[in-house]
């Protein structure tokens, strides 16, 4: 080939990724595209509270950063405990770079902005590495991309979930460490120089991931792991060759990573307000979710089965039954070829690990035991919500469905009346079309109480807390929202987010509940009044003490008259309507 021809190919694969990358970024937007059109009160619905904690995480991050202040706790929730940002995955490695994003256009431009750069970045590193290692055909690649980028489990953490879908870094892990094990096989001795580059571009990869979500890196180095020696298996003088040759390497990549994130990581599990274990309960895939189409698809419209996921935001399966038996067919036609058993492998391992410990289908628990059960109390395992394992299996089913295109393809050029290749186009489209995402629904959110926006707030707070009646918590926590369009201008009782609770630092969602609060909450809930005694006056009391609360603040809410009746009792005396709220100003009274 000559280097004209080698030039003109060059660019016309180029065009080709280009191209590609268009069509994921494209379809990205379009997925979020509700709630780009109203990025000033829109909402995606079904994140629950997530979207507004992950908000205030990327405006607590862009706020430490412009203030010099340390990014890693804040006391701005939770007060005076305040809340370890590390222990709850506030990805710095895109809220502090996204801090300008932050500060000029606000957290939910930012929020949006990186879901759609995940959405688009996972299937597009997952292209480049298909296209590089595994097939010659880009559409081969495109496909495998597409999978990776946009499958059910992505959909449906991009209701909430940022860290589980930027996942670019993992490809690019995968990548490196392939051509680290080529190179090795390749040649008996590696130059050191090689060596110790490639050692820092893992190391850096490595501790970026870690910048941006510990949970998914486990999956996936567990995954990979297990991918890796099926696939060594049956030449394993060859695969010990290749990890002795990279042991060092990766050794030493290790300890880059150690030395860029350790300061970070012992903030994580030795710093304020950090704990050990966290108890998720009972978080399996249901065996129906594994075969059913996922809520917002095609299929999912069409013919909608019986709602056995966790919550909106966690459909780790739902790969449909259509795409089950393509992958099926395609495996057991391709099965010679060692890196479909070691795909097949790992869909099937990690499939049936997210089925917990004991079988569930349609929400009835079969009291079948499941290999999970021997592993759910192993250290750090144990923080891995279990249903989230089949995430591991989406780069695999990727892989198969790359390779069945790519041997398509092969046919194709043999024989253009080949009938092979249109039927594998014909099963593609019968197992992915279903899956095909729609938009993600999008309501209007209450604006902000004007008490907080207009900076009347400021008059009520000297160097304590604002209480919100009731102090907010994860199944509420629209106050942090309001915290953020204040400036925060003070910091919050309560709040949503993971902290430690008890002597035995075990990790929990919000904060441990204080009486009053908890009072609170069951008058709201029950719309009664309470009866209020001296000694409940007194709790309150001391719960005030202990939140250094300088005002109570009751927004319009559920029950709003009764809430206000019970705090008028518990602090003798009533509040005053300021801006729409409801104010009892505690500064003499604590």
């Amino acid at each position: 080939m000559s280097r004209a021809q080698r030039v003109a190919r060059r660019i016309r694969l180029a065009r080709t990724d280009l191209l590609a990358a268009t069509g994921y970024l494209a379809l990205a937007v379009l997925v979020l595209s509700g709630q780009w059109l109203h990025t000033d009160r829109g909402y995606l619905i079904k994140s629950g509270q997530d979207q507004t904690m992950w908000e205030w995480f990327f405006a607590v991050t862009a706020h430490n950063v412009a203030h010099l202040e340390n990014p890693l706790g804040s006391l701005l929730q939770n007060y005076p405990d305040g809340v370890n940002m590390m222990a709850n995955t506030a990805m710095f490695g895109v809220g502090v770079p996204l801090t300008p994003v932050t500060l000029l256009f606000g957290p939910t431009v930012t929020f949006v902005l990186v879901l759609t750069l995940g959405l688009f970045g996972t299937a597009f590193a997952w292209y480049w590495l298909f296209s590089r290692e595994v097939v010659t055909s880009r559409l081969a690649a495109a496909v495998g991309g597409l999978f990776c980028g946009f499958a059910p489990a992505m959909i449906s953490h991009a209701n909430a979930h940022p860290n589980f879908v930027v996942l670019a870094l993992l490809p690019l892990i995968a990548l490196q460490l392939i051509r680290m094990a080529r190179r090795a096989e390749a040649a008996k001795h590696v130059r050191r120089a090689r060596r110790n580059r490639d050692a820092v571009v893992l190391g850096l990869l490595v501790a970026l991931q870690i910048a941006l979500g510990e949970e998914p890196l486990l999956i996936f180095a567990l995954s990979f792991g297990l991918f890796a020696v099926v696939y060594h298996l049956h030449t394993p003088r060859t695969g010990l060759r290749a990890l002795r040759a990279l042991t060092p390497t990766v050794l030493l990549g290790a300890l880059i990573t150690v030395a860029l994130t350790e300061i970070p990581l012992w903030w994580q599990f030795f710093g304020p307000q950090s704990y050990r274990s966290i108890d998720h309960g009972t978080m399996q895939n249901d065996l129906k979710a594994l075969f059913q189409f996922p809520s917002e698809s095609l299929g999912g419209l069409v013919a909608p089965g019986q709602n056995v996921a966790i919550n909106p935001t966690e459909e780790n399966s739902y790969f449909g039954w259509p795409l089950w038996i393509v992958v099926a067919v395609a495996t057991v036609l391709m099965w010679r070829e060692r890196v479909v058993r070691a795909a097949a492998v790992v869909i099937v391992v990690f499939s049936v690990m997210s089925l917990g410990s004991t079988l569930m289908i349609g929400k009835h628990d079969t009291g079948i035991s499941m290999p999970w059960k021997h592993f759910e109390n192993v250290t750090l395992l144990d923080t891995v919500l279990e249903s989230r394992f089949t995430m591991a299996a989406i780069p695999a089913i990727a892989l198969v469905l790359a390779l069945a295109t790519q041997r398509a393809l092969d046919y194709w050029k043999v024989s253009a009346t080949d009938w092979r290749p249109l039927a594998l186009f014909a099963a593609l489209a019968f197992a992915l079309l279903p899956l095909t995402p729609t938009i993600l629904p999008v309501v209007q959110r209450p604006a902000t109480p004007e008490f907080f926006t207009d900076g009347t707030v400021r008059q009520y707070v000297s160097h304590g807390s604002v209480v919100v009646v009731p102090p907010p918590t994860p199944p509420d926590a629209r106050a942090l929202r309001w915290q953020v369009d204040s400036g925060f201008e003070f910091p919050l009782a309560g709040g949503y987010f993971v902290g430690p609770t008890g002597a035995s630092k075990k990790g929990r969602y919000g904060p441990d509940d204080r009486p009053t609060a908890s009072l609170l909450m069951k008058a709201q809930r029950t719309n009664t009044v309470p009866t209020v005694d001296d000694a409940a006056r007194a709790q309150a009391l001391a719960d005030l003490r202990y939140w250094r609360a300088d005002v109570l603040v009751l927004p319009p809410t559920d029950n709003t008259d009764t809430l206000r009746q019970t705090v008028d009792q518990l602090l003798g005396f009533p509040a005053k309507l300021v801006d729409g709220v409801w104010v009892w100003d505690v500064r003499g009274l604590v």
